[in-house]
């Protein structure tokens, strides 16, 4: 099977009801293809002149995808903008600006192809059952862009006053998405790391080097020197490492509480965790609209098996509950809120569309549905797609 063969084949639009009244914060709708959210508002900061914390946004959308979001900007213009890879459409003013509570739902339109008659006919046969039990709300490899070579998360030192190791995962170990630049980049800062006279005098001109910069002068103050990176970019380390640790407690939930008949594994980017094929009467009767909170310092729990839950698995990860916070820079924190353990999707619409024009002698299968905001559409794919043993039957 593949996915997102062109970008017009995982097709994102953001719902929402905002309130578009009158304000100082201009509405954009932002369509994008093949870039990320980030990037996105980078190119928008650059073209425009504006600061980044004046553009205000919910959600990251994928980057190998077209998708539609909305955006705020303080005191920003009424006109439209566009660029090869974006366009901003002006829609109105509002008194605040947008973010991932005004989002409410998701709608997605996805074309699966290169596959077989078979495949795409067992997919088509799994619709009833996905609407009727929905999927685990686990979050994709897409939330874990930031994690290198190690499978280090750069939180977890973070969280345990390891400023140094933390820095030299965010500015020194190799990633997968690194582009040439900043692969040659760390390569550098690897070689030289401690000699920050050296390792200044040999990097290009960039943020990162502003960090050596610093370290020349201050050699020892990793702390500060991680405060130094974009405070976005350290937001999305936490919520990356948090979204692990929510995953492996939906995981061990799952299966303490399903047959492990109805079960099955499925790797992900940073665990192998169980899917299932349906729930009996009493299970779906149990989840429900169960939620999970988001694991941090911050969560009070009663003594009971939730707690005992979140403290065997963090323990696992060689952290107590207590732990999973930062305490420098005070701009930097962990989600609080609840996920929902199962989601189903609505509108859910499963077609096979006919043969593949990429894929000689291949079928090819159109999905449409609505995801509540933050679930993961390719985890959906991934209940569809990967192959139930035959015990889960």
């Amino acid at each position: 099977m593949k996915l997102k063969s062109l970008p017009e084949d995982f097709e994102v639009e953001e719902l929402s009801e905002f309130p578009m009244t009158g304000g100082s914060f201009a509405v954009y709708l932002l369509t994008k293809r093949s870039i990320g959210t980030p990037e996105a508002i980078t190119a928008i900061s650059q073209r425009w002149n504006i600061p980044r914390r004046a553009i205000g946004y919910g959600g990251l959308k994928d980057k190998h995808a077209t998708t539609r979001q909305w955006v705020t900007i303080h005191r920003g213009p009424k006109r439209d903008l566009r660029e090869e890879s974006l366009s901003l459409t002006y829609q109105g003013h509002s008194s605040r600006p947008f973010g991932p509570q005004d989002i409410s739902a998701n709608r997605f339109h996805i074309v699966m192809r290169n596959l077989t008659d078979e495949a795409a006919t067992q997919i088509v046969a799994r619709r009833e059952s996905l609407a009727q039990f929905g999927v685990p709300n686990y979050y994709d490899d897409q939330r874990f862009g930031s994690l290198g070579e190690s499978g280090e998360f750069i939180a977890r030192p973070w969280c345990l006053g390891d400023y140094e190791r933390a820095l030299w995962l965010a500015i020194a170990e190799p990633n997968s998405h690194d582009r040439p630049n900043d692969r040659d980049d760390k390569e550098i800062i690897r070689r030289l790391w401690g000699d920050w006279s050296e390792c200044k005098a040999t990097l290009r001109k960039s943020s990162v080097r502003s960090i050596i910069t610093y370290l020349c002068d201050h050699p020892e103050r990793f702390r500060e020197a991680l405060a130094l990176m974009r405070q976005d970019m350290r937001s999305l380390w936490l919520a990356a490492y948090q979204s692990d640790l929510w995953n492996r407690c939906l995981a061990a939930r799952l299966n303490e509480s399903v047959d492990h008949i109805r079960l099955y594994p499925v790797q992900l980017a940073t665990a192998l965790v169980p899917f299932f094929t349906e729930l009996a009467a009493t299970e779906s009767e149990a989840w429900g609209e169960f939620s999970l909170p988001l694991p941090s310092a911050r969560l009070h729990l009663e003594p009971g098996p939730l707690l005992d839950l979140f403290e065997r698995v963090l323990g696992e990860q060689g952290l107590a509950l207590r732990e999973l916070r930062v305490k420098y820079p005070r701009d930097s924190f962990f989600s609080k809120g609840d996920r929902l353990a199962i989601v189903k999707p609505a509108n859910l619409k499963i077609e096979r569309s006919g043969a593949d024009e990429l894929n000689e002698g291949r079928q090819r299968i159109t999905l449409q549905f609505v995801l509540p905001r933050g679930s993961y559409a390719t985890i959906l794919v991934k209940r569809l797609t990967v192959r139930e043993p035959a015990s889960g039957h």
